[in-house]
């Protein structure tokens, strides 16, 4: 067997079967590109479903991370240490809040944010005890531990994990009326993608985020803007929820702020809300560790200039116009998304979404799939527009047969 068959052969003998990769054996990586067991080098059209928006290997990143290596990584959240006072400032500011809770995995960061909701609705609102209601999309993603598969509607994610979480109510994704229809008394907070990504980045209809910020202020509601794949310069601004002028009550992200270099996700919110948790009622043992920090105050720096959020939306614009060039040609039925962000829906005869991606590796172009014949192309920010150009071509070839 090859070296990548060996190695993908060993991987299915003593892991767990929870993903179905491409057959693929990464080895090495930098900027948009990576290079496999064999050597064959690859575009990646993917990072790390945007963790990695500042690319593979990003120098000040990694040096950021070097540097912190040798001083201290670790203290648990039983002591303090140097980095972590001014990692809650820089993003809080970042974020236009007041106050961050770090955590480690989007997962956390999400159900962190459930917790942070029901706890305001009962000591603030006034919401009585077990009563609190969280309103969520159709068709989301916001993690899989079982609390969060509770509410989602993809059988594939949330079957024979049951029994489930109650409290969570479930409404069509950008429809207004069904939203404050679903509103009680009890609904503690509204939490929504601002544009869903594994769905095959759906792009509510205009005016929509707007209308839930005004619901849920009108309603004394908290709107949860979960941003773990928007935000962070993906779609051509900090963060989604801006292209409508909106500024949720709570921010959840995570992915692109540990810079494809440590895991590291975060709830930030204003004093009001995250002023909630006492001592002892949530946390983390790495959640905010000095590596973390240290790592994320780098992605904020550089967040902070707006070449990343100009790169997204000036490439965005070039890749969306080619892609939209693309329809009607009898190969793609649609194309959706925002910045360097696509959701492109290929016309089921010519193969599904796992078909045309094995393709494009073939032509050394890295995709990923998703329900059905949809691909999603999200590659880091750093990516050249001629390396973006020679993946759209390959892309072409392969609808071409």
């Amino acid at each position: 067997m090859s070296t990548t068959e060996t190695a993908i052969a060993s991987a299915e003998a003593h892991s767990a079967h929870n993903y179905h990769p491409l057959p693929v054996v990464v080895a090495s990586a930098d900027g948009a590109w990576m290079t496999d067991v064999e050597g064959r080098r690859y575009l990646d059209m993917l990072a790390g479903y945007s963790a990695l928006n500042f690319g593979h290997g990003n120098r000040r990143l990694i040096d950021a991370a070097k540097a912190q290596l040798e001083r201290v990584t670790l203290t648990s959240r039983a002591f303090h240490h140097d980095r972590f006072a001014e990692f809650c400032t820089q993003l809080a500011e970042l974020c236009g809040m007041e106050m961050v809770l770090p955590m480690n995995t989007g997962a956390e960061a999400v159900e962190t944010a459930v917790k942070t909701a029901r706890k305001w609705g009962y000591r603030v609102k006034g919401v009585p005890d077990g009563m609190a209601k969280i309103i969520v999309a159709a068709d989301n993603f916001h993690g899989r531990t079982t609390t969060i598969v509770s509410f989602s509607t993809d059988a594939e994610a949330r079957a024979d994990f049951g029994p489930y979480t109650p409290g969570f109510e479930i409404v069509p994704y950008g429809d207004l009326t069904a939203l404050g229809e679903a509103m009680t008394e009890n609904t503690v907070a509204v939490l929504m993608e601002p544009i869903q990504g594994e769905a095959g980045v759906l792009v509510p209809p205009a005016g929509y985020l707007a209308g839930v910020r005004e619901m849920t202020r009108d309603r004394n509601v908290l709107f949860i803007a979960d941003e773990i794949q928007s935000g962070l310069g993906r779609t051509g601004r900090t963060f989604a929820c801006e292209h409508e002028g909106v500024v949720p009550d709570m921010y959840v992200l995570g992915k692109a702020l540990g810079g494809g270099v440590v895991p590291v996700s975060a709830v930030v919110s204003s004093a009001a809300v995250l002023g909630v948790f006492e001592p002892g009622e949530h946390g983390s043992t790495f959640g905010g560790n000095p590596l973390a920090c240290a790592v994320a105050l780098e992605v904020v720096a550089m967040l902070r200039t707006g070449e990343f959020q100009q790169r997204a939306a000036e490439l965005g614009d070039h890749l969306h116009h080619e892609l939209g060039l693309l329809t009607g040609g009898g190969a793609v039925e649609a194309v959706r998304g925002r910045g360097l962000w696509a959701g492109i829906d290929i016309v089921p005869a010519l193969g599904t979404g796992r078909e045309i991606s094995e393709k494009l590796m073939d032509r050394g172009v890295l995709v990923k799939d998703t329900h059905g014949s949809t691909i999603r192309i999200a590659p880091p920010l750093v990516i050249s527009k001629e390396d973006l150009d020679w993946g759209l071509d390959q892309l072409r070839g392969v609808l071409a047969g």
